[in-house]
């Protein structure tokens, strides 16, 4: 882990100011988290808590993206999670981390002491109202992809994962989805194997009939144009409200 990767950082240029567990704080409010946060950055691979171990902080992911996995008692784990920019790790009220959270890519948290916070949770109608935004809008996600590595294809899977990634991309940069839309892809293929519950090598291969059939352009490794967004919906299996389409 490497600790504190600057001392300072303005609260109002933050990327994830508008998303994050500080999105309806005043300035007051923020200049009260601001004594309490700190920054810690991580490489891709490197671990940032293991089940179990005693977490002191809460943060939230500014840049990178980061796994959620459980170990089961014969060794095998699984990914039961992403951490998207914006997104909330930890749990005030709970000691101790409950899931294996590793950097999927080189990662940047902002963090909170967890006590201080728990307090000012109670004082601050603010921070408790936004962070019950954002477990509700995480249940909603855990249906979804309840759904997603439940019943779809692996074409689907491919499709509605990148529909995810664009969606948090365009969300964070207030803007509307669209035509012609276009963004890093946070995760290796293997990462998205292992998310998926599919193989590296049909990972590749969706990917490949994805690209030969125009829903995504591909530029460079990671780089992904999405010429239609409407089209990459269809892709999805999704319908216009959400749900499975027949």
């Amino acid at each position: 882990m490497n600790d504190i990767i600057f001392d300072h950082k303005e609260c109002g240029a933050c990327p994830i100011r508008h998303r994050a567990v500080c999105a309806r704080c005043d300035a007051d409010e923020l200049e009260e988290l601001d004594a309490i946060k700190y920054y810690r950055s991580y490489e891709a691979g490197q671990p940032i808590v293991w089940s179990g171990d005693r977490m002191d902080f809460v943060a939230s992911v500014v840049t990178g993206v980061a796994s959620l996995s459980q170990a089961m008692e014969d060794g095998r784990t699984q990914m039961v999670g992403l951490l998207l920019p914006s997104d909330f790790l930890g749990r005030p009220g709970r000691e101790t981390a409950l899931y294996d959270v590793v950097a999927v890519s080189n990662l940047t948290l902002c963090c909170f002491r967890r006590k201080p916070f728990e307090a000012m949770m109670v004082r601050t109608p603010h921070v408790g109202q936004r962070l019950l935004e954002m477990t509700l809008d995480e249940l909603d996600a855990a249906r979804e992809w309840m759904l997603i590595l439940g019943r779809k294809t692996a074409r689907e899977k491919i499709a509605s994962l990148i529909a995810i990634i664009a969606r948090r991309e365009a969300s964070l940069a207030l803007e509307t989805t669209g035509d012609g839309m276009s963004f890093e892809l946070p995760l290796t293929r293997e990462a998205m194997a292992d998310y998926l519950g599919l193989t590296l090598e049909t990972v590749s291969r969706q990917i490949s009939a994805l690209k030969r059939d125009g829903v995504i352009v591909l530029e460079g490794k990671r780089r992904v144009v999405i010429p239609d967004f409407d089209r990459l919906q269809i892709e999805t299996g999704d319908d216009a409200d959400g749900g499975l389409m027949a």
